[in-house]
């Protein structure tokens, strides 16, 4: 029998047998077959890998798609293979692979959607188109929420209908109504109200506009309550300080002051204490002096001051400092900025304008005024003046919330004040006491020789002139008598009972000329103006002037002798 040999590419012979050619291609064939045969043989059945790709979106539609203005439309998606998803325009996100949203466009637009996964993303778009509703241009909103000063904004829409969009939005700038809270801004074509950092505090009520496309406006009132966050007052100025020294009688023995120069004067003592600070009692305005902790690395900006005295000509200043009474005022417009320290690398600053302006960038004001050190008790120079007419800081001795409230809460408060609560008189007397630095007064005074007192000068509580035509010194401090009656208002009014216990136990100080019995404060949504008016039953006549020149140390130093 023959034999016969076979290889890959022979060919069959009957004389010659096979004919053999190699090729390496086929050979190549008879490995695979061979590793094929091999692992059918072993039961292998594992798949080829699997190769990752970009998601894939299977929908993504607006329903309905055509809107009247001022209604919604519900944006839908359906993914696969994304981690994550977004929409825009807004700054929606999802980790779903389906969802839902609802959007309230003021003009038609286009959606999109973008899928994205660790190898790329994929986009969609929905339209939703905006008709004209048919009635009358209006703003919709009549709400937005509230805030906290220092803390990013949560955010707030102005929707409008009616007309015929699209629409512009914007805000009444005048001096009849607020501006937006600082450090928060309108986008003019999406209605968002946001803030990445509010600095402003209280409650204002600007005024919002919305234009349509034929130019017709329509406008709407919208209340924004913001918090202040003044917790870092109480650390300005050592304890030490005689800003944070207790005046009471009965655990200083601090005498009354006796001096012609020291009582208010009477025609001012019927006058009642006023607060003038709140949540909307200056509707539609903040109530109040506001004040801003920044940090330590706050950019400085020029300063330029166009009146009066100039301690720094630039400071840590940001764009987003409240300013008492807005931008939109034509008053005081005090910026009051605490600097905050840096361990023992840097100190804490206390920065104060009068009349400060923002000019998109720098600052310009009428006066300014630097505690570049609020660590130790030094005061100003004597007659340099500072931003008030006392010549004294304004941040420490405003009344605020947070000390007030303390760890309870705005209905149940459980804090206590520790200093003297600037206020003001209709006129001052032209001179100054400890820990005054300065005065613009009215009225003289004469020494036991019978010459006139140089006016615009410090005088002493411990040897005081013999005669005055006018009486209120800058800088004296004021406490509630003994004899008086805590009002009986004080037992339902939380707040007030105990910024009356500071009156008893701290006092008030004489800071600058206003209406007599003005009580100065911050602005703050959490004050309740109706427990506040219980400060009202106390009259100026319920308090005295208190003799405090046995702690004075030195003129030019806020530190006590115990």
């Amino acid at each position: 029998m023959e034999s016969y040999s076979y290889e890959c590419g022979g060919a069959w012979s009957p004389n010659r047998g096979w004919r053999h050619r190699r090729y390496n291609a086929c050979a190549l064939a008879l490995v695979l077959l061979s590793i094929s045969i091999e692992l059918t043989s072993c039961g292998s059945t594992a798949p080829p890998p699997a190769i990752a790709s970009a998601p894939t979106i299977a929908s993504f539609t607006a329903d309905p798609a055509s809107i009247a203005s001022g209604s919604s439309s519900t944006l839908s998606w359906m993914t696969r293979g994304a981690t994550t998803i977004a929409i825009t325009p807004g700054t929606f996100t999802s980790a779903s692979a389906a969802g839902t949203t609802s959007v309230s466009p003021t003009a038609t637009t286009t959606y999109t959607l973008t899928a994205t996964n660790t190898v790329g993303s994929t986009t969609a778009t929905a339209m939703v188109t905006v008709s004209a509703s048919g009635g009358a241009l209006a703003i919709t909103t009549t709400a937005c929420p509230g805030g906290t000063q220092g803390a990013a904004y949560a955010g707030c829409t102005i929707v409008a209908s009616g007309g015929s969009p699209p629409y512009t939005f914007s805000v009444t700038e005048n001096s009849n109504v607020p501006p937006l809270p600082e450090g928060m801004s309108l986008d003019a074509t999406t209605g968002v109200v946001s803030s990445a950092l509010i600095g402003g505090q209280g409650t204002y009520t600007p005024e919002f506009v919305v234009t349509d496309s034929t130019s017709a406006t329509a406008t709407q009132s919208i209340g924004f309550a913001i918090n202040g966050n003044n917790a870092f007052l109480a650390s300005v100025f050592p304890s030490t300080s005689i800003f944070h020294h207790r005046v009471d009688a009965a655990t200083t023995n601090l005498p009354v002051d006796t001096s012609p120069a020291a009582p208010m004067y009477s025609g001012y003592l019927p006058e009642t204490v006023k607060p003038f600070f709140g949540n909307n009692s200056g509707a539609p305005f903040p109530n109040g002096i506001p004040a801003i902790e920044v940090p330590y690395n706050q950019p400085d900006v020029s300063v330029t001051t166009t009146v009066y005295q100039s301690y720094f000509t630039s400071g840590p200043i940001p764009p987003y400092a409240p300013v008492e009474g807005t931008s939109n005022s034509t008053g005081d417009r005090h910026v009051l900025v605490y600097l905050e320290p840096n361990g023992s690398s840097s100190v804490p600053a206390l920065y104060e304008m009068w009349q400060g302006i923002y000019e998109s960038g720098p600052w310009t004001d009428s006066s300014n005024a630097l505690w570049p050190n609020v660590s130790t008790n030094d005061l100003t120079p004597q007659g340099m003046g500072t931003t008030d007419a006392a010549g004294l800081p304004v941040a420490p001795l405003l009344v605020n919330a947070d000390e007030v409230i303390g760890t309870g809460t705005p209905t149940s408060p459980n804090g206590t004040i520790q200093h003297p609560i600037r206020f003001t008189l209709n006129h001052m007397l032209n001179y100054w006491v400890w820990p005054a630095t300065q005065t613009a007064g009215v009225g003289s005074c004469t020494d036991a020789g019978g010459d006139t007192i140089p006016v615009e000068s410090e005088i002493s509580q411990s040897s005081p002139p013999a005669s005055c035509t006018m009486s209120g010194a800058a800088g004296e401090i004021y406490r509630l008598k003994d004899s008086v009656a805590t009002p009986a208002c004080a037992a339902t009014s939380p707040q007030a009972a105990i910024i009356i216990t500071a009156f008893r136990n701290y006092g008030i100080i004489l800071a600058d000329n206003g209406d007599s019995g003005g009580l100065i404060g911050t602005p703050d949504a959490r004050w309740n103006d109706n427990d506040l008016s219980c400060l009202t039953s106390l009259i100026l006549d319920d308090f005295e002037p208190v003799n405090v020149s046995s702690l004075m140390v030195s003129n030019t130093s806020g530190a006590t002798s115990q």
